[in-house]
């Protein structure tokens, strides 16, 4: 538990250049706080203390604003900088795009909803009172009350009314599946003497 615990406080000075001391580290980061109570909870939950796992969890919740539950499995080096009012779901990436210098990562505001396998990258604002739409790649600031999704991400909804065309989530585009078809219709054609090319465009 002491390895683990150093490994995490190693990890918060490496993902936040805002971080000066292990005593600051220690002593304020919500976001330890909530993984270090985890641990304890989660280990309970695993021993079938189902009650004291969960008490562990909704005060840790109280103090730190972030809830995980007793029986999530989370691995090493998990670092939640800013987590009151904020809802994450699986597979969700904050980071930087590779190209910034200085601050590479978002801000993401109070009550903000990001759907699973989303992408929220580079030095950005997601507002608060956000929702962000399942594997949608958020790559430019978002004001408040608004809705994004897509690749790249863009408003559909904002301050209740709705934004451009109606998106359909059950009809995604793929685009490399209609570059395929693209593709076979071509070679369709040049079988057939439509194209007479040595290449296909």
């Amino acid at each position: 538990m002491l390895r683990r615990m150093r490994d995490d406080i190693k990890m918060v000075f490496e993902q936040d250049p805002a971080a000066r001391s292990t005593i600051e580290v220690v002593t304020t980061y919500a976001g330890l706080h909530a993984v270090w109570s985890h641990l304890i909870a989660h280990k309970l939950y695993n021993n079938q203390r189902y009650v004291a796992a969960r008490a562990i969890s909704q005060i840790s919740r109280f103090f730190t604003g972030i809830e995980i539950h007793p029986g999530a499995k989370i691995g090493k080096r998990l670092f939640i900088d800013h987590g009151m009012g904020v809802t994450i779901y699986q597979g969700v990436t904050l980071g930087g795009t590779g190209k910034e210098k200085g601050k590479r990562h978002p801000d993401i505001g109070d009550n903000v909803l990001i759907a699973a396998g989303s992408k929220v990258l580079g030095n950005i604002q997601i507002s608060s009172n956000v929702n962000i739409g399942a594997n949608s790649v958020v790559l430019q600031s978002v004001p408040s009350y608004s809705t994004v999704v897509g690749i790249p991400g863009h408003i559909v909804k904002q301050d209740g009314k709705r934004i451009g065309k109606t998106f359909d989530h059950r009809n995604l585009p793929d685009p490399l599946y209609e570059q395929i078809k693209h593709l076979e219709r071509q070679l369709e054609k040049t079988r057939n003497g439509e194209i007479q090319d040595d290449y296909i465009i």
